[in-house]
């Protein structure tokens, strides 16, 4: 090794102690690369938007399949490895499948397959934060859910009209000046909301079009596709509910399960 390769190792281990190194780290990163290609190790890191240390992954069979499957995993850092935790549980995706949607994962990641519309029946595909859960009861009653809540009554709308200046946005209806022609309610009769968690797909920015109002949510039965949420058992959504940790930045990785295979290792995925 060369001694400007140790200098360069030594200097990153010294910003890496003052957790300065995220904003250093891309020129460093850059340096130890040029010098990895005369023959030095390469640094191995994660991708930030892998940063997050709870993940839920979701697999179908194909692009075109509904039935998935769900694994939750947790490590203790970015650089930690991936640990499964609890059992592998059976959802349901879009019933026409997944699209490509909108989230931490970059526009050319989309190699192949559909892209995710609204109103397609397909649910997104990617990495995309969660951010905040939602149901029907008060918030002093779900003290056990610990990533923020919200609870819905009869005027929280869900705007999936894409002309709507709310669109993509959940809002009260009463609070705001209504503009839209559809929009979903969040109070539902059939009790598919009385828990959720929302998921932050199209949100930064908010493309009109791009598809909206995606969660994941109580299902009406294992042989029943969604609209473009991922839907589960309400038991097996209570215990995800029950793991979540704002801290953790905790994500939802969507992918065909072949799909998922050549871009693991890439993107650091379980």
């Amino acid at each position: 090794m060369s001694i400007m390769l140790i200098l360069l190792n030594v200097e990153l281990r010294r910003r890496f102690m003052k957790n300065d190194w995220k904003r250093k780290w891309c020129g460093l990163y850059g340096l130890l690369m040029i010098f990895s290609c005369a023959g030095a190790p390469a640094v191995n890191v994660p991708p930030a938007k892998m940063a997050s240390r709870q993940a839920i992954v979701v697999k179908t069979a194909g692009w075109n399949a509904s039935e998935a499957v769900l694994q939750a995993y947790e490590r203790e850092s970015e650089y930690s490895s991936w640990v499964a935790v609890g059992r592998k549980i059976p959802v349901v995706a879009g019933r026409n499948g997944m699209g490509w949607g909108d989230g931490l994962h970059q526009a050319g990641d989309a190699k192949s397959g559909p892209v995710k519309r609204e109103g397609d029946g397909r649910a997104p595909a990617g990495i995309f934060r969660l951010g905040s859960a939602f149901g029907y009861d008060r918030a002093e009653m779900t003290s056990w859910i610990r990533i923020p809540y919200k609870q819905m009554t009869a005027a929280h709308r869900c705007v999936n009209d894409v002309h709507s200046i709310y669109y993509n946005r959940i809002v009260d209806a009463g609070q705001v000046r209504p503009d839209w022609s559809s929009s979903e309610e969040m109070l539902r009769r059939d009790n598919l909301y009385h828990l959720g968690i929302v998921v932050d797909h199209n949100v930064d920015p908010v493309a009109s079009g791009r598809g909206s109002c995606i969660f994941l949510h109580v299902w009406e039965g294992p042989a029943r596709g969604t609209s473009g949420c991922t839907a589960m058992d309400k038991e097996d959504l209570e215990l995800l509910l029950l793991w979540l940790l704002p801290e953790a930045g905790p994500v939802l990785v969507q992918l065909p399960e072949a799909e998922y295979a050549k871009i693991r290792d890439v993107w650091g995925l379980p």
